[in-house]
């Protein structure tokens, strides 16, 4: 049976995962911050949340999701990414805004046109932005690092979150750095210096600050 969720509650499962790497637990400050609401609002919603047993929840401390709070976040991923995938593949809107519109509906989805609608979309691997969608058994999503955590030789396929600064997506469109697009790295300058990239055939040069927006996956085995 589907575990019955407002809008805010999947909301802020969805940031306990995106904020809590390894496991870790996530300050209610930090997870206010994210979600854009006053730490009080937080806190109501994680005791209610933990009431429910999907989060485990320590005032002063901080939160982390239970198993059952994990797989329902991975869902409310998963179906947002798919939206994501049908107002981009379907309805012909650029990557970089279906991640505000996805927000308007998805909540309301019923599960079978989400199953439909990923049957549909020929069962795609990534959202728009490049990032994977999880299977629908809820298996943990691959780690993605920062394209500036690569070194000389290593090659990786871009993903760029929806949060993104409009003038930095500008930027990374003028050099070839979209979504789904493979790179190469050439150089590293050391002391925080800037990237030397292979894309498409040219080297485009990256600094460090604008590279640690970008996120990055192992490209497919050709």
């Amino acid at each position: 049976m589907e575990d019955i969720l407002s809008k805010s509650d999947r909301e802020t499962l969805k940031a306990i995962y995106r904020l809590g790497k390894d496991g870790a637990e996530v300050a209610t400050g930090t997870l206010a911050e994210a979600l854009r609401v006053s730490p009080g609002t937080v806190t109501a919603a994680l005791k209610r949340l933990a009431e429910r047993g999907f989060v485990d929840y320590t005032p002063y401390r901080g939160v982390e999701l239970s198993p059952r709070g994990r797989r329902n976040a991975l869902g409310a991923i998963r179906r947002h990414r798919i939206v994501e995938r049908f107002l981009s593949d379907m309805l012909g809107y650029a990557w970089n805004e279906a991640d505000r519109l996805a927000g308007a509906f998805e909540h309301d989805l019923p599960q079978e046109v989400e199953d439909r609608l990923f049957v549909a979309l020929d069962r795609p691997e990534t959202c728009p932005h490049g990032f994977p969608i999880p299977a629908v058994e809820g298996t943990e999503m691959p780690e993605m690092p920062p394209l500036y955590a690569l070194e000389p030789g290593d090659r990786a396929v871009v993903a760029v979150p929806g949060s993104t600064d409009p003038a930095v997506i500008s930027f990374l469109e003028e050099l070839g750095l979209r979504p789904g697009v493979e790179v190469e790295v050439r150089e590293k300058h050391p002391f925080d210096g800037p990237l030397v990239l292979r894309v498409a055939g040219n080297d485009r040069t990256v600094g460090e600050k604008v590279a640690s927006q970008i996120y990055v996956r192992k490209p497919a085995s050709p």
